[in-house]
């Protein structure tokens, strides 16, 4: 027995292990998953001293979605452009603060493989108020022949290669799959490397935990009302009432859903009928991640992943967790509304 091996597993020893899941690659997407990480961890920095430094507070700006941005939404967009655009493997970006798809310039921008769509900093209006926050990613391959186009980045969430999140809250994770498995990495700040702590992670088939915007009740489909009167109503069976849990953060929300089951929903309403969280760089990856640990994610009507986008920032609705939960959301909103929803710009 060798006294001196250690039981720690760092993602980049990881990403090198699973080398051999893509005999197509070169080692290409691996350094493109280790470029995120490292923006991960400046960010992280930033988001861990925020109190201190002068990060806090909005920016005076607006993004493409007419949402304030904050500072740090600022610099967690540049920090992860800068990062993808260090070493080559990356040729273009979508991100939820720019307008447009961003093509990065030189030899990349017909040399690199991949694109990237990209929350820098999700649930942001947080930030002030010390909740857990994060970073959702999605990688594709670039279809187009020399440089990257529009259409790289309108493909279905079944052509991604790799989708993940990181959750800045009392530790700091890195979640992702390349559709071989979910695994879980929590950044040691000891050593500054994200290490293996939730490997194969599987969401529990059903949960007790329903999370969703209750304020937003009376502009609710009907089938989203009868499943929250569902989700109330006593029943030992199924361990019924649940419990809600709403923080507002799309990946705080969706990591708790993760670890203990249960659904998260963002549905249409009657001020944002085809729902307010954007199908390529939220829905899309979150999707493929809930998939490979055994979950379950819909528009209500339909397989996030088989949506068609039309435009980088396309809303969707979005049903998304344990596998049971969602069928059940699933059956009322076909039970009770008398339309069904539509998937639209």
């Amino acid at each position: 027995m060798n006294r001196f091996k250690r039981n720690v597993t760092t993602l980049g020893e990881f990403i090198i292990e699973r080398q051999a899941d893509f005999p197509w690659a070169k080692g290409e997407l691996s350094r493109l998953l280790l470029d995120i990480a490292i923006a991960a961890k400046i960010v992280n920095r930033e988001v861990n001293k925020a109190g201190l430094a002068d990060i806090l507070g909005g920016a005076e700006n607006v993004n493409v979605q007419g949402e304030d941005q904050m500072k740090l939404d600022v610099f967690a967009n540049e920090q992860f452009i800068a990062a993808l655009n260090s070493t080559g493997e990356c040729c273009a970006i979508a991100s939820e603060e720019n307008e447009d798809m961003l093509e990065f310039a030189g030899p990349v921008a017909t040399q690199g493989k991949y694109v990237v769509a990209f929350d820098p900093l999700d649930g942001s209006s947080n930030i002030d108020v010390n909740v857990s926050i994060g970073t959702i990613f999605s990688i594709y391959r670039k279809r187009s022949i020399g440089n990257a186009t529009l259409e790289d980045f309108l493909q279905p969430g079944t052509e991604q290669v790799a989708a993940g999140y990181v959750i800045y809250g009392s530790s700091t994770m890195l979640v992702y799959t390349t559709g071989h498995g979910v695994n879980g990495f929590t950044l040691d700040p000891s050593i500054g490397e994200f290490c293996l702590s939730h490997p194969d992670m599987k969401i529990p088939k059903t949960g007790g935990i329903y999370s969703l915007n209750q304020g937003n009740y009376n502009a609710f489909p009907q089938g989203v009302k009868e499943y929250i009167k569902y989700c109330q109503d006593k029943d030992k069976a199924t361990n019924r009432p649940y419990s809600l849990r709403y923080i507002g953060s799309l990946v705080a929300d969706f990591h708790r859903n993760m670890i203990k089951g249960g659904i998260f929903i963002y549905p249409p309403t009657e001020k944002s009928p085809n729902g307010k969280l954007r199908l390529l760089y939220e829905c899309n990856p979150l999707a493929m991640i809930i998939e490979q640990a055994g979950g379950k994610a819909t528009t209500g009507t339909q397989r996030i992943v088989e949506v068609k986008p039309t435009s980088l920032h396309q809303r969707v609705p979005l049903f998304i967790g344990s596998e049971d939960m969602v069928n059940q959301a699933e059956q009322m909103m076909l039970e009770f509304n008398s339309e069904k929803s539509s998937v639209t710009e």
